[in-house]
């Protein structure tokens, strides 16, 4: 007689199948894990690269808003200096691009530059007694520079907000007056050449320079 085999053993013990089934659940859970922790620091690292890309982007904005604005600056020391007869600060920023007092136009500003810091890129101009002494940023945000920025612009070091860096032209023996309600800060005097002396207010300045 051929002998039957016997069925304990695999009655005793669970086959291969299921042993594999029971192994597999851990793993899997191990596996989410650690998926789930590598998911957790790509995001932390995508936030803080986010993070760094806005504070570099914004330092290129400042660099961009000081050369802009010191543009403006030499515009208009550009038109004050050359004004036939009584020297005479330009009524807007439209006539620093064309200047036609003389027969041939001078152009004091190659154009019309954007606010770096605001989406509407429009420059809040600096009047006094209906005559264009300077620009200032829209910009309400805190810089991020705080110093080195030279003797000419050394009055920015203090500014709480971008609107207070105010590129004005004060030539020799001029001083400021502060407009009626105006809630920006009066720069104080310019070094060397272009330093106020008080006296004299702006834009009635002395002709003999």
């Amino acid at each position: 007689m051929r002998a039957v085999p016997s069925q304990q053993s695999s009655a005793g013990r669970p086959s291969k199948s299921v042993a594999s089934r029971a192994e597999f659940r851990p793993a899997s859970g191990l596996v989410l894990l650690a998926l789930l922790i590598m998911l957790i620091l790509v995001a932390v690292g995508a936030l803080a690269a986010a993070e760094v890309w806005s504070i570099t982007l914004k330092r290129e904005r400042e660099v961009e808003l000081l050369f802009i604005g010191n543009q403006y600056h030499r515009a208009i020391e550009s038109y004050w200096k050359m004004s036939p007869g009584r020297r005479a600060y330009p009524p807007s920023i439209d006539v620093l691009l064309t200047d036609n007092r003389f027969p041939n136009p001078v152009h004091h500003l190659r154009r019309i530059y954007r606010d770096p810091m605001t989406e509407s890129g429009e420059f809040e101009p600096i009047m006094q007694a209906n005559a264009l002494i300077g620009v200032h940023s829209a910009s309400v945000d805190a810089p991020i520079k705080k110093a080195g920025f030279g003797p000419l612009y050394a009055q920015f070091e203090n500014a709480e907000s971008y609107a207070q860096w105010q590129f004005i032209f004060l030539p020799r023996g001029a001083t400021l007056i502060p407009s009626p309600g105006s809630t920006l800060p009066v720069p104080p005097p310019l070094n060397n050449s272009q330093g106020p002396a008080p006296g004299v207010p702006v834009p009635q300045a002395p002709t003999g320079r």
